[in-house]
Order: C-alpha cells, then structure tokens, then sequence
C-alpha cells in the first residue's frame, strides 16, 4: 500500500503546460482560419440572411 510519490513543482508545471496546449488547440480552431475560408463564411452568411429578409412579409403593406 505504498503511494506514487510526486515532486508537487514538476506536477504543477506539467499541468500548467497541458492547460496552455488546450487553450492553444481552441485559439487555432477560433482565429486559424485563411483569409478565403472567412469570406466564404461571411458570403454564405450573407446570403441565407438575404434569402430569409426575402421571405418575410410586412405587415404595413397589407394594411394599404
């Protein structure tokens, strides 16, 4: 029943490395993207937003 005996400095610098590599994957995800894969998100955004705008019925017109 003898426990595992760790060096509390090494434990906290290897987590302390683990939690940087996380946050760096999520930063590659987030702002890792080219110029051209931003356009063409905001271009397809830009367009189902227009195709929606498209279908929408006012109510002041069926009022005239």
């Amino acid at each position: 029943m003898s426990a595992e005996i760790v060096n509390l400095r090494q434990f906290k610098k290897k987590q302390a490395r683990s939690d940087k590599e996380k946050q760096a994957e999520q930063n590659r995800i987030s702002f890792g993207r080219t110029k051209q894969e931003k356009q063409l998100t905001k271009a397809l955004n830009d367009k189902a937003e227009r195709a929606h705008d498209h279908g929408r019925i006012d109510k002041n017109d069926d009022a005239e």
